[in-house]
């Protein structure tokens, strides 16, 4: 920003966590429902900071408080100009395939029959994964290219539950609407039932995130997941955004 601007448009880290709050208080005064802002605060604040910060809101009569600690999440949509030397960039390495690596096969029902995907392993960790789609129909084009892409993306030394975070979730229509009536079908697409896979040769086993009683599927009361801004059910692939 330019320097004479930079003067009087603060950003929000220059501005103290106080004054955050005390600004959020000023329009709760005249506001039925709670006011929407976020407290954003550096890296370097602790549990003691953020306690405050709740306590001052509690205090001036704040129906509800954010906080956002900069670096807290892996991705974070928006992040504040450091001005600092940027390291050189580096390609990753592919390594190269083993001649020999074990793994398991998993078998998932899906809306177009069955998958079964296969995770294998080398001496450094996750190495590749295959899909096979055991009746005709389907998609066996994406699920080969979403395989091949994961196969590359592991050997270059990817962290695999980033890959689990992308896939995992991705709904099928068909899919979707064989669950109703199928009560074997347990997941939401191919890139859904990849990404299980690949958690189950980590050791994870699949749980939905902890939830209140109050955010469960109108249709089947399993928990809801938030994804993407909305509200979506693993189970019978209700989304509350349609």
């Amino acid at each position: 920003m330019p320097e004479p601007l930079s003067e009087v448009l603060l950003t929000a880290h220059e501005i103290a966590p106080e004054c955050h709050v005390r600004i959020q208080a000023a329009f709760q005064k005249y506001t039925d429902n709670a006011v929407s802002k976020t407290v954003n605060l550096p890296s370097s604040t602790t549990v003691d900071d953020v306690h405050k910060v709740y306590r001052l809101a509690y205090e001036l009569g704040c129906k509800g408080i954010t906080v956002y600690r900069d670096g807290c999440r892996k991705n974070q949509v928006i992040t504040a100009a450091h001005k600092t030397s940027k390291p050189s960039p580096s390609e990753p390495q592919l390594r190269a395939r083993a001649r020999t690596t074990t793994g398991s096969t998993t078998k998932f029902r899906m809306g177009c029959g069955t998958l079964f995907v296969t995770v294998n392993k080398d001496e450094e960790g996750l190495s590749e994964v295959f899909s096979n789609l055991g009746r005709a129909g389907g998609c066996p084009a994406q699920s080969e290219a979403t395989c091949r892409a994961v196969s590359v993306t592991l050997r270059c030394g990817v962290d695999p539950e980033i890959l689990i975070e992308q896939l995992k979730g991705i709904r099928c229509l068909s899919t979707i609407s064989r669950r109703k009536s199928g009560k074997d079908i347990e997941v939401l697409s191919c890139p859904d039932a990849i990404a299980r896979a690949i958690e189950e040769a980590l050791g994870d086993i699949h749980e939905p995130l902890p939830t209140s009683a109050m955010n469960t599927c109108p249709d089947c009361s399993y928990p809801l997941r938030r994804r993407a801004g909305c509200n979506v059910c693993d189970n019978c692939g209700y989304s509350k955004c349609g």
